[in-house]
């Protein structure tokens, strides 16, 4: 239900509440398909356009809908499944994603849903009929006899997907899947209140999940969402407001179970907090009504989706209780423990630790440093086995008696009689257990220490012992017999004290010897002062040990304990009366079940809180799967046995609360910060190593030690032609030709003047002849040297435009558009057929494209040249070719096959195949070169161990630059002119960059969508994102989102390169390139172009 907060309660008030009826589909008692609302084109239903991706008109509402906090006037109903209050985006979007939405969503039944060719239909009206209103009141009384038995709606909003099918693709000759869905969605509304009702009719759902379609040839199916989200948050700290009934898990059983699982469900029962925020308000309570097998039972389960603001302190299975001095954590029902830690109850328990010791034994001084201690404890009868490795002989033989090493874990964990409690309810899984034995009659003493440190994340409590003293020795063929026993515990604030004498026997054939001891105990916890003292608990409990065992076996070098525990009350002596099973362990309850009892010996066994039923034993409940955990945005749940963790995703962390991840503020940068000392921006970079260590670098053109750099004076290196004038400018130079002579400075010849000049080598003076145009015969605005790299704006009238001279190896200047604006495009389009084009590049020698096709498994290539077909030059050995990359100094290429797991290389017309690297790949993707400098670099999105790795462009010095702080690195471009790496990343939303020793690395847009490929052209990025189905660009400087390109056909975009008018040199690549330049000029220039497939 969604309440007005202004309208009266009959419940505690509650700002967001939700009341939300699910009729299940079960083999008894089902609902039947006429039982659903009456829909039709003759009750004044409309019909949704045939198709895949199809949405409604905006439906406009006689009275506002409750939803969450906010009150919507329209609604939008969708073929996935879906209703929501906004127009919904194109459905690559949200239909493979998992809740929540960007967007406000009511979904019944979210998936790729497809009615194309008349296969089913999508109907919605809202009513106000006297039929329709009585049975949406019919089933809101029955399902909430308390919060909704005066409901009187007054209008009703219907949405019915009759016999509708999965998307499917096309194959040849194959009929489309039998297999259609039926199920309805209707919201009921008054003028305070909206109830939302899922109807599922028997035999309605035919399939539970759909295929996403950027699947590949992997078959993965997608079980379909059931539930509800507000959409984004206006407040970019505050997460999104959702409740889901399912999850994206790919089980094709995981839909039904999860929803029948919800049927054996105990009514009332108090599920965990999910990590949903909404400030300090109220608590937002969900009711879900559910049909069983015997009908409407008209039973409630509520789930608080509102955290306390101390929770976060109390364990994950307790509630928090403000009292006048302070608050207390205490836990669920249950569940037991001190409220910081709790526990399931009757669940088994697992214990692991460390042993040291320092002993003399008799005589001989032994010493251990770090064995290993393991405890199993079945809590359902108080059996606790301790087993202790690696103790060295005599220690371990001698330590058979000291049975309080294994007896803490019996008293923590003992089984409660009624009206007492065991160690664990009071401590918890931190306190220090101090124990000092002392043996008659040699009155040797030993003292054992035991520190709890908490549970780990697989719920098994830690503990360090140490043990110093003097033990008996005991001979090696003896063994240790201990009879029951009881002990008695004073309970004190934060502290527990025993002391008590008992004897054990040892025994080797007829040997037979009976010693004793003395124990004193004492154990200390940090108890919550500020709520009441629990005086149902006596002052003084007995602990009974039924049962003790101690056993050395040498062959395993394995030292074990063995009790049997019960707590109680301290017992007089008399005449014994009948136990029940289930208070000294007779019961014949499941391990991980907790035994009722009844009256007199009766007792029922019922699966502990993280297990379930399966015929008469109990199982484990996937939380992860089913949805009850409360594992929030940017994180990972992790199932456990009879329990999860919840774990943050990479570059997040736990925030105080211990269940929100929060972004990992990044590390000080000086050289961001400017905190740095090196010399002068223009004079010297710096360069970042982590943390708050750099060091700096003089740029070319000027000398020293980074922190302080001079300019080099290259006229004093006659750099320049002897009938040339040198003029030396900071970090730069320049040469003209003297009168008489032409030329660019560095090569002068007598003849006519022409005034040009150069900028630190042959920059500027190209004939025009020889100077870039576009095809209308205009000057292209830039224009750079072949041999030098000398970059520089021209006008129209081809003359230089002064201050626009760069250096080479820097980034060319920016001539044309205003500054910040990227530079205009042209758009052309190739087709390619039946194919997934994935990765794409370019040869900028003989203008020719190249990409790969996962669909075809091959590697094609087509010239830009007017006419020219396609030409497919790897047809075989490629499963899932997806990166691609073009040396066009070495006229090579390199592709990843993440079906293969390998990273190739071959020559530009596919000859010379070689496998560079075909180990530690799990889905190598993206890949990059470096020409100037040999270098190969490309991603590995293993989902276990993303990383960024180079070698050299054949295949020596591999090694890993980037695996901290990355998730899904889809993208990766090389700035051949910044000298920078930089990758797009759909795991942490980034786009970074890193010079390419892995340095300097820095963050240039923290909130893309969701990219795919990257590309670097003059001061812009440019990647495609699978969340706007389109191109976006990025600014380099600032970091601004400054346009984007929608193509008209909306779908998937992979692969995108930059068609530069020339090739980007370096001071080594000087080879054929001025030709070439030449050629290609005098063939007509060609301005940037962007291509994607």
């Amino acid at each position: 239900m969604f309440r007005d907060p202004t309208a009266g309660w009959l419940t505690p008030p509650s700002p967001l509440s939700l009341l939300v009826m699910l009729l299940l589909l079960s083999r008894v008692g089902a609902l039947r398909p006429d039982e659903l609302f009456p829909y039709g084109e003759s009750w004044g239903d409309q019909l949704l356009p045939e198709g895949d991706d199809e949405s409604s008109a905006a439906v406009k509402l006689a009275i506002p809908l409750r939803f969450y906090d906010a009150q919507f006037s329209s609604l939008y109903v969708g073929t996935n499944g879906i209703i929501s209050t906004q127009d919904f985006p194109r459905e690559t979007q949200y239909v493979d994603d998992d809740f929540p939405t960007d967007f406000p969503a009511i979904a019944p039944f979210l998936a790729d849903i497809d009615t194309s060719h008349s296969r089913g239909r999508i109907l919605y009206r809202e009513d106000t009929s006297g039929a329709v209103l009585s049975l949406a009141a019919r089933y809101v009384r029955t399902g909430f006899p308390l919060s909704g038995s005066s409901f009187t709606p007054t209008h009703a909003f219907l949405a019915t997907w009759e016999h509708v099918g999965a998307y499917e693709e096309v194959s040849r000759g194959a009929a489309p899947s039998g297999e259609l869905n039926t199920f309805q969605a209707v919201l009921a509304s008054d003028e305070s209140d909206t109830y939302a009702l899922f109807l599922y009719p028997a035999n309605g759902l035919q399939f539970f999940g759909t295929r996403p379609k950027e699947s590949y040839n992997v078959q993965l199916q997608l079980p379909a969402r059931v539930g509800f989200c507000r959409g984004e948050a206006d407040d970019l700290k505050r997460e999104a407001l959702y409740f889901s009934l399912t999850n994206t898990e790919q089980s094709e059983l995981s839909w039904t179970l999860e929803l029948q699982a919800l049927q054996d469900i105990k009514d009332p029962l108090f599920f965990p907090a999910l990590s949903v925020r909404h400030g300090n308000q109220n608590q937002q309570r969900l009711y879900v009504f559910l049909q069983n097998h015997w009908g409407l039972l008209g039973k409630t389960l509520f789930l608080e989706l509102h955290k306390n603001i101390h929770h976060g302190r109390c364990s994950q299975h307790a509630f928090c209780t403000d009292y006048n001095t302070g608050f207390c954590c205490h836990c669920q029902s249950r569940f037991y423990g001190n409220g910081k830690h709790c526990l399931p109850e009757g669940a088994p328990h697992r214990v692991n630790g460390k042993v040291s010791g320092r002993l003399r034994v008799g005589h001989i001084p032994v010493q251990f440093t770090d064995v290993d201690l393991h405890a199993y404890i079945v809590g359902n009868d108080g059996r606790a086995y301790t087993a202790i490795s690696h103790v060295p002989q005599p220690a371990a033989q001698a330590l058979l008696p000291v049975l309080p090493i294994g007896g803490l874990f019996g008293w923590l964990f003992a089984l409660e009689k009624p009206g007492s409690e065991n160690g664990f309810s009071l401590t918890g899984a931190t306190f220090v257990h101090d124990v000092e034995v002392t043996f008659h009659p040699g009155e040797e003493r030993v003292r054992i220490t035991q520190t709890a440190e908490g549970l780990d994340p697989e719920n098994y409590l830690s503990i360090k012992t140490n043990i110093e003293g003097q033990v008996p020795f005991i001979p090696a063929n003896f063994t240790a017999h201990i009879t029951p026993y009881k002990e008695f515990y004073h309970y004190r604030d934060s502290v527990v004290t025993s002391s008590s004498s008992r004897s054990f026997s040892l025994t080797s054939g007829s040997i037979n010897q009976t010693w004793s001891y003395h124990i004193d105990q004492n154990i200390t916890y940090q108890a919550c002062r500020h709520a009441p003292r629990h005086l149902a608990i006596p002052a003084t409990q007995q602990l009974t040990v039924d049962r003790a065992f101690a056993l050395y076996s040498e062959d395993e070098g394995v030292l074990r304990f063995a009790v049997t525990n019960q707590i109680g009350p301290v017992e007089v002596d008399s005449a014994p009366v009948g136990v029940n099973p289930c208070y000294d362990g007779s019961h014949t309850c499941d391990t991980t079940a907790r035994c009722h009892p009844g009256t007199g010996v009766d007792y029922t066994c019922e699966c502990t809180p993280g297990f379930k039923v399966d015929r008469r034993s109990c199982v484990d409940v996937n939380e992860c799967a089913t949805g009850f955990h409360r594992c929030g945005p940017n994180s990972v749940c992790v199932n456990l046995v009879g329990s999860y963790r919840c774990e943050c995703r990479s570059g997040y962390e736990f925030a105080d609360d211990q269940h929100t991840c929060i972004l990992i503020a990044p590390p000080p940068n000086p050289c961001l910060d400017g905190s740095h000392t090196c010399a002068p921006e223009g004079q010297a970079r710096c360069i970042h190593h982590g943390g708050s260590s750099f060091s700096c670098a003089c740029l070319p053109g000027f000398i020293g030690t980074g922190h302080q750099c001079s300019d080099v004076d290259e006229c004093a290196e006659n750099r320049c032609h002897e009938a040339a004038i040198c003029y030396n400018t900071p970090g730069s130079f320049s040469c003209r030709c003297q009168p008489g002579y032409r030329g660019d400075g560095f090569h002068c010849t007598s003849g006519k003047v022409e005034l040009t000049g150069a900028s630190r080598g042959p920059k500027n003076s190209i004939p025009n002849n020889h100077m870039k145009c576009d095809d209308q015969g205009n000057f292209v605005p830039l224009q750079c040297h072949g041999s030098t790299g000398f970059c520089w704006c021209v006008d129209r009238n081809g003359h230089e435009v002064p201050g626009t001279q760069t250096p080479p190896g820097s980034t060319p200047p920016h001539c044309g558009p205003p500054p910040g604006e990227p530079p205009a495009t042209k758009t052309s389009r190739m087709p390619t057929p039946g194919s997934i084009v994935v990765g794409i590049d370019y040869d900028c020698r003989e203008r020719m494209v190249y990409w790969t096709d996962v669909a075809g498994r091959t590697i094609s290539r087509a010239s830009l040249e007017a006419g020219a077909e396609p030409e497919t030059i790897i047809t075989s050995g490629l499963i899932s070719p997806e990166g691609l990359a073009i040396d066009h100094f070495r006229r090579t290429m390199y592709w990843t096959d993440s079906g293969l797991d390998k990273i190739e290389r071959a020559g530009l017309d596919g000859s010379k195949r070689k496998v560079l690297f075909h180990t530690d790949l799990v889905n190598p993707r993206a890949i990059t070169v470096d020409p100037i400098r040999g270098n190969l670099y490309w991603t590995d999105w293993n989902r276990e161990a993303p990383k960024i790795e180079t070698s050299s462009l054949d295949g020596e010095n591999r090694r890993i630059l980037i695996n901290k702080d990355i998730g899904l690195p889809n993208g990766l471009t090389f700035d051949p002119f910044s000298k920078l790496l930089c990758w797009a990343d759909a795991g942490t939303k980034k786009l970074e960059c890193t010079l390419p020793d892995g340095t300097g690395r820095r963050v240039i847009q923290n909130h893309l969508n969701y990219p795919f490929s990257i590309v670097s052209y003059a001061d812009h990025f440019y990647h495609t994102d699978w969340r706007r189905d389109g191109v976006i660009s990025v600014n380099k400087d600032s970091g601004q989102f400054t346009d984007e390109f929608l193509p008209e056909q909306r779908s998937h975009l992979y692969g995108i390169t930059a068609v530069y008018p020339y090739c980007p040199t370096g001071e080594s690549i000087k080879v054929h390139h001025e030709a070439s330049l030449d050629q290609r000029v005098e063939r007509g220039c060609a301005n940037c172009q962007h291509c994607v497939p």
